[in-house]
């Protein structure tokens, strides 16, 4: 494997801090780099559903008119029930006016249902709005990942790349279709308010915002609190994650070495950690709304006291008192709501600028092909090549390498010394700095990439299934593989008695990581699919590194079937499956340090023979 951003990421797998935060309306929050700009650039994405949304805002708004205007109708019939009951106790002629009480009731029930309905119509078009917006996202980042050089994969975890297209954009579909409305909401419920208590009472209104600095300084002082203790506990929470999958993962080395009590002892640790940060963490959180609702009762006892002064002093009628008090019970929630919404708010332009940082990563160089190649003869050549992964470190340096059709190269030398390197600039995963490479003559640059990956065909180290059938495994190196083609190139593989021995046969399903298959098969398998792409040139890298002696006589003949009339290029550590190659290279620091035969390197016993004779001296 070659050096450089190549290496430590290649081959495992590194990830970030694990767990979850606490309850939402306390959970730590990632602040976004650029909330304006990222904003504006998401809210383009939302300019094909203008007309939704602006359905949406207005049924939005009267179905929170229509419920705040409910208290005050319910106000309306409590005032003339109890007038009529006061005048009736007095020995008065008044009487309860039960129509203006049924007009209201109906009125009432009519505001209730056009508010539910207008409810139910804004959900579904928000819905259908966040779905087809962040469908066009998905299939925009899908895009942009195609077009994507290998560069980017090689220096990118796939942990953190799929979260950002599962779980980002999900986050932002979530707050579309629910907190944004939720935030309207709680705006239109919050002014709404405040109008009719004013019109109600202002001097109540007066005393019923008194309370409000005190409900905001006591949320902020708590908050702030819990906020650094839950992130105490999600970092915790992490060490314990990756404690928990570290020991499981090696737990057979674990036994080994009777570490288990070092195992449990640490873990007991890590939770005694975690259990401290989580208890306090979620006593802060969990006392905010009972210290809220705390302070609204003081502001509720208050608004009582002096609406039965009002009461008695004509000042009011009793229903303006109950509407009020509903109001003034109602005021602190879309108060708490919106500043949990704006923190959700927070979250979601956060994962919009990681779902973008994807779309700005830089394309591969664009294709300007003059020329396709359509009957290759393999003649490769390497003309004063410069390259390195980045440029204060150089890697291959004034690289020259000529192959004749047909022949056979093995590329042989210590890691990193840059031998996948030179596939990957064959293959043009990686663009040249200096210099060309040349097939039959014609710069690989003035071939469209589709076309000159058409004529390569790769056995890789580290073997590639999806998940589905064995027949699809093998289809996928030529599309519209006929039957009797795929039977072929699995028999030509070696592969064929294995598959039908199978239950299924060809038909049998590989699993996700194709773990149901050993090592071995999977190899063959995957020579298979060269076989059917049937490629006029051949990279085999590390193609028999990870099976067993008996498995690689196996693969080793059915690359040597694979490689026959092919110019074909292997990467090898054992050197004992090259010896018959036509031209063997010796890289070393990104140069040819030696080339020749298996029978001229040893004669030279240079770097080659050593090498050679190293590994027989560990084989023997």
């Amino acid at each position: 494997m070659s050096i450089g951003p190549r290496g430590p990421m290649f081959h495992g797998r590194r990830f970030g801090p694990r767990g979850v935060g606490g309850p939402p309306m306390a959970r730590p929050v990632e602040k976004p780099k650029d909330l304006k700009g990222t904003l504006k650039r998401l809210l383009t994405y939302l300019k094909p559903f203008l007309w939704q949304i602006a359905i949406v805002f207005v049924l939005t708004i009267l179905a929170n008119v229509f419920n705040i205007f409910s208290p005050r109708i319910m106000g309306d019939i409590t005032t003339e029930l109890f007038n009529g009951m006061v005048a009736k106790r007095s020995g008065l002629p008044a009487e309860i006016d039960f129509g203006y009480i049924l007009q209201k009731l109906m009125l009432l029930a009519a505001l209730y249902i056009l508010a539910a309905l207008f409810t139910y119509i804004q959900h579904y078009l928000m819905a259908i709005v966040a779905q087809r917006m962040v469908y066009s996202l998905r299939n925009e980042v899908m895009g942009k990942l195609a077009k994507l050089p290998l560069k980017f994969f090689d220096t990118h975890f796939y942990g953190d790349v799929l979260s950002r297209i599962t779980n980002d954009i999900d986050n932002i579909s979530n707050t579309l279709q629910q907190s944004l409305l939720q935030l309207l909401s709680a705006i239109v419920t919050l002014l709404g308010i405040v109008a009719m208590m004013l019109a109600i009472s202002p001097i109540l209104t007066f005393v019923t915002l008194l309370t409000l600095p005190l409900s905001v300084l006591a949320t902020i002082s708590i908050a702030s609190r819990s906020q650094k203790l839950f992130s105490k506990q999600q970092a915790v929470l992490g060490d314990l994650t990756g404690h928990v999958e570290e020991a499981y993962g090696g737990f057979n080395v674990i036994k080994a070495f009777n570490r288990e009590r070092d195992f449990v002892k640490e873990f007991v640790e890590t939770n005694e950690k975690l259990y401290e940060a989580s208890w306090k963490a979620q006593f802060l959180s969990g006392i905010i709304m009972p210290l809220m609702n705390f302070i609204s009762n003081i502001g509720y006892v208050i608004v009582c006291a002096a609406g039965g002064i009002f009461v008695i002093r004509k000042a009011l009628e009793i229903g303006d008192v109950q509407a009020f008090i509903q109001y003034a019970r109602q005021f602190n929630h879309p108060i708490t709501q919106t500043a949990n919404i704006m923190n959700v708010i927070q979250s979601t332009i956060a994962s919009a600028e990681r779902v973008f940082d994807i779309l700005d990563e830089e394309e591969e160089v664009p294709d300007s092909p003059k020329l396709v190649l359509e009957k290759v003869e393999g003649r490769v050549k390497f003309e004063h090549v410069n390259f390195s992964y980045s440029e204060d470190v150089p890697l291959i340096e004034d690289l020259n390498i000529e192959v004749k059709p047909g022949q056979k190269v093995a590329i042989v030398g210590p890691t990193g010394a840059g031998k996948t390197t030179i596939v990957n600039l064959l293959m043009r995963f990686y663009e040249v700095r200096e210099g060309k490479i040349t097939v039959d003559g014609v710069d690989i640059r003035d071939i469209s990439r589709e076309n000159l990956r058409r004529i390569f065909g790769m056995v890789l180290q580290d073997t590639w299934l999806f998940s589905g059938t064995i027949r699809e495994n093998i289809a996928y190196g030529r599309e519209g593989a006929t039957e009797e083609e795929i039977i072929r190139a699995a028999k030509a593989a070696h592969a064929h008695h294995f598959i039908k021995t199978l239950p299924g046969g060809y038909d049998a399903v590989l699993n996700e990581e194709a773990s149901n298959i050993s090592q071995g098969q999977k190899q063959l398998i995957t020579i298979a699919r060269a076989f059917l792409a049937d490629p006029e040139i051949l990279i085999l890298d590390e193609a028999t590194s990870n099976v067993d002696t008996v498995t690689e006589i196996y693969i080793q003949r059915a690359l040597n079937d694979l490689m026959k009339d092919r110019t074909s290029f292997v990467i090898a550590h054992r050197l004992s499956t090259i010896k018959d190659a036509d031209l063997i290279l010796v890289v070393n620091s990104g140069k040819i340090i030696e080339q020749g035969t298996h029978e001229e390197l040893l004669k030279k016993n240079g770097f080659y023979a050593e090498l050679y004779r190293s590994q027989f001296a560990l084989s023997s």
